[in-house]
C-alpha cells in the first residue's frame, strides 16, 4: 500500500506530544525498509524534517504561508455569514488538506497525532486522552470553546477512523464508552519510552545543577504550566513536609506557561516556599538527562492519565517514581512507582518521606523502573503500525485507488 504519515504540529516546547512523535518517527526511519509498503510524509513546514531528505522519501509540505491562512479563514467567516454555516462546518473546513493528500495517491493515512482531520480515506490516528469528557471543569479543555473543539474533533476523528491506537486498557474502555467505537477497531500500543532516555551517555550531571542554581535533593517536575498538572498539589506537600516532618526539599519545576505559571508562582510565595522553588522554565532535552539523574525523585502528580511519558523517562534514567494513581497509571506503571491521590497532598508528602527515611525502599523503586523502561520501546510501536498496516491491506485492495500516484 501507499501509506501517508502525517507528523502533525507538535513544536519543542509543546512537551510530551512532540517527544512522542519524534521518537515515533525517528524509528519509522530506521524500520521502513523491512516493510513492502510506499510511504510518503507529510509536514506543516516548509522543509522536512532533518531526518529525511527527498531522495530519501517522498515527502509533501502542508505548509501554508500566513497570509494565506487569513485569506482562508476570511473566506470560511463570509461564508458563514451570507450562507449561514455552522461553526462545526467553520471548524472541519479542511477540503484544501483532504484534496492535496488524496491528489498523493494515498490508500491509508497514519496521523502520529490526535489533532487532525477526519478524512475520507481510511486512517489510523492515536487518541491520548479524553479529558475534556472525563474532567472538563479544567480550563485547558473546557474554557474559550476548547472543550466544544475536542468533542467536535475526537467524536468524528474516533467514530470513522479505520484503527485507534491507544496505550492502555483504561484508554480502550473509555473510546468505547464515549463514542461508541467498536473493540476490534482499537489496537493497544502503550506509550514507548523514548530513546534519548534509554540512550543517554553517562554523566554525573553535576555542571547542570551549577548552570540551572540547583540544590542537591530536590524533587523534580517536568511539566507545563496547565492546571491539570497540579503544581499546587506538589507545593502544598512540600509546605507539610517542612512543617510537620522538617524535611526541606527544594522543587525544580521544568516547563513552558500555559497560563498557570502566574498563579503557581504566587501560591509560591504565599506557602513561603519560594527560597526552596526553582522555575527553569522551558529547557532542552539533553539538559532533562541530567535533570532526571541528579533529582532525589521524580514527583508526577498530575490529574490527567491514562499515560504520560516522564515516568517512563526517569524509570530509564534511574529515578524513582512518585505519580498519581490516576485511571490507566497502575497499567502502565506497574509495581516500578509509588502512585499516590493527586488530590491529597498529605499523602504526596507521606510517599516522598518514606523514599527519604527507607534507602532499601528507594533503590527497589529505582531497580524495578529500569526493568520497567525497557518494556516497550518506539521500535516496539512502529513495529506495532507497521503489523496493522500489513492486516489492513486485505481490507483496502478491495477498491480502486484514485488519486494521482505521483507527486510534484
Amino acid at each position: 500500500m501507499k501509506v501517508g504519515i502525517d507528523l502533525g504540529n507538535q513544536p519543542s516546547d509543546i512537551g510530551g506530544g512532540h517527544t512522542f512523535t519524534n521518537e515515533i518517527f525517528s524509528s519509522f526511519l530506521k524500520l521502513r525498509s523491512t516493510t513492502r509498503h510506499k510511504f510518503i510524509i507529510f509536514h506543516r513546514s516548509k522543509e522536512p524534517p532533518q531526518e529525511i531528505s527527498a531522495e530519501d522519501i517522498q515527502y509533501l509540505s502542508l505548509y501554508r504561508p500566513p497570509v494565506r491562512r487569513l485569506l482562508s479563514r476570511v473566506s470560511r467567516l463570509s461564508k458563514k455569514v451570507i450562507h449561514k454555516i455552522s461553526w462545526r462546518d467553520e471548524l472541519h473546513s479542511t477540503d484544501w488538506l483532504q484534496r492535496i493528500v488524496l491528489s498523493s495517491g494515498v490508500e491509508i493515512l497514519w496521523n502520529l497525532t490526535p489533532y487532525t482531520c477526519t478524512m475520507e480515506i481510511p486512517y489510523i490516528t492515536v487518541v491520548w486522552d479524553l479529558q475534556h469528557r472525563l474532567q472538563p471543569y479544567f480550563p485547558e479543555v473546557s474554557a474559550k470553546g476548547k472543550w466544544s473543539w475536542r468533542e467536535s474533533n475526537f467524536a468524528e476523528l474516533c467514530r470513522r477512523a479505520s484503527v485507534i491506537i491507544t496505550g492502555t486498557e483504561a484508554g480502550k474502555a473509555e473510546i468505547e464508552y464515549f463514542y461508541q467505537v467498536p473493540g476490534n477497531r482499537i489496537k493497544i500500543l502503550p506509550h514507548p519510552t523514548p530513546n534519548f532516555a534509554l540512550d543517554a551517555p553517562n554523566d554525573d550531571g553535576e555542571e547542570i545543577l551549577n548552570r540551572y542554581g540547583i540544590p542537591k535533593g530536590y524533587l523534580f517536575y517536568p511539566a507545563q504550566f496547565w492546571s491539570h498538572k497540579n503544581h499546587a498539589g506538589l507545593l502544598l506537600a512540600a509546605q507539610l513536609l517542612r512543617d510537620k516532618y522538617n524535611l526541606v526539599f527544594p522543587l525544580v519545576f521544568v516547563g513552558s506557561d500555559r497560563g498557570n505559571y502566574k498563579y503557581i508562582k504566587e501560591l509560591a510565595d504565599t506557602l513561603d516556599l519560594s527560597p526552596q522553588v526553582h522555575f527553569l522554565g522551558f529547557v532542552p532535552q539533553k539538559d532533562l538527562v541530567s535533570l532526571y539523574r541528579r533529582a532525589f525523585a521524580l514527583t508526577y502528580v498530575t490529574f490527567f492519565g491514562p499515560e504520560n511519558l516522564p515516568p517512563l523517562e526517569a524509570f530509564a534514567l534511574s529515578c524513582p517514581v512518585i505519580a498519581s494513581n490516576v485511571q490507566g497509571a497502575a497499567e502502565q506503571l506497574g509495581d516500578a512507582a509509588v502512585l499516590v491521590d493527586p488530590k491529597d497532598p498529605k499523602e504526596i508528602a507521606l510517599a516522598v518521606k518514606e523514599l527519604h527515611d527507607d534507602v532499601t525502599w528507594r533503590q527497589t523503586l529505582i531497580q524495578r523502573g529500569l526493568e520497567r523502561a525497557r518494556r516497550f520501546t518506539a521500535e516496539d510501536f512502529v513495529n506495532g503500525i507497521l503489523s496493522i498496516l500489513n492486516d489492513f491491506e486485505g481490507v483496502r485492495r478491495c477498491w480502486p485507488n484514485k488519486g494521482d500516484t505521483t507527486v510534484g
